[in-house]
């Protein structure tokens, strides 16, 4: 296996809100007990409307990432429209399905907003199996943050209070997870499109919440 294919470690989650979804992940790569990469990305655009984070290994999840992008562009071009979410989910579940006998190890969350302004979040295993959710986490830290979003999240939440919710789940998880840590990158999808959150602006949000928390660096 190469070096790229033998990073992993990871927390990533999703979450629905009142303006549409919010996606992070942390930045850590380890190699077992070896922290490999500090800057890994596991958090990719597929379309203006569909974001996607990847837990597990990392050469399986941008391989994934790349085939699932590739096909939903495609399907675009072909019909002149917008690939649903759930299409989406449901297109990337047969793609994995289509590898039981040597599957991707990698836990998956996809997530977007459709032609109708309603935003969605799937949880996507290596086998394909997908579950939707108000909320969704997946990686070695996912269990840390089931717990903080089972305390503090509200259905029709505003996109400021979603996107503080999500840092503060991977700075809990990052304090409790070694194979956490080392930033976190944050995305916003709205009926205005995938945004990705500039890396000054993500730094406030945790020094704020670091602050009011009394959390450690991560």
């Amino acid at each position: 296996m190469d070096e790229e294919n033998n990073k992993k470690g990871t927390t990533t989650l999703g979450l629905v809100c009142q303006e549409g979804v919010v996606l992070a992940t942390e930045k850590r790569a380890t190699k077992g007990h070896m922290i490999s990469h500090k800057d890994t990305k596991k958090l990719f655009e597929i379309t203006d409307n569909i974001g996607l984070t990847i837990a597990g290994l990392v050469g399986d999840g941008q391989a994934l990432s790349r085939y699932l992008r590739s096909e939903v562009e495609l399907y675009e071009l072909k019909r002149s429209k917008t690939m649903s979410v759930e299409a989406a989910t449901t297109l990337l579940s047969n793609i994995m399905m289509g590898r039981r006998m040597m599957p991707y190890y990698v836990g998956l969350v996809l997530g977007g907003v459709d032609s109708d302004g309603c935003g969605k979040v799937y949880s996507i295993d290596a086998l394909g199996g997908a579950i939707a959710d108000d909320y969704v986490a997946e990686g070695s830290g996912s269990q840390f943050v089931y717990g903080i979003l089972e305390d503090h999240y509200e259905e029709e939440m505003e996109m400021e209070e979603a996107m503080d919710l999500a840092v503060l789940s991977l700075l809990v998880s990052s304090s409790r997870d070694s194979a956490s840590g080392d930033g976190i990158n944050l995305a916003k999808i709205t009926d205005e499109g995938f945004e990705n959150i500039e890396d000054d602006e993500v730094e406030k949000r945790i020094s704020e919440l670091r602050e009011e928390k009394n959390l450690p660096a991560l």
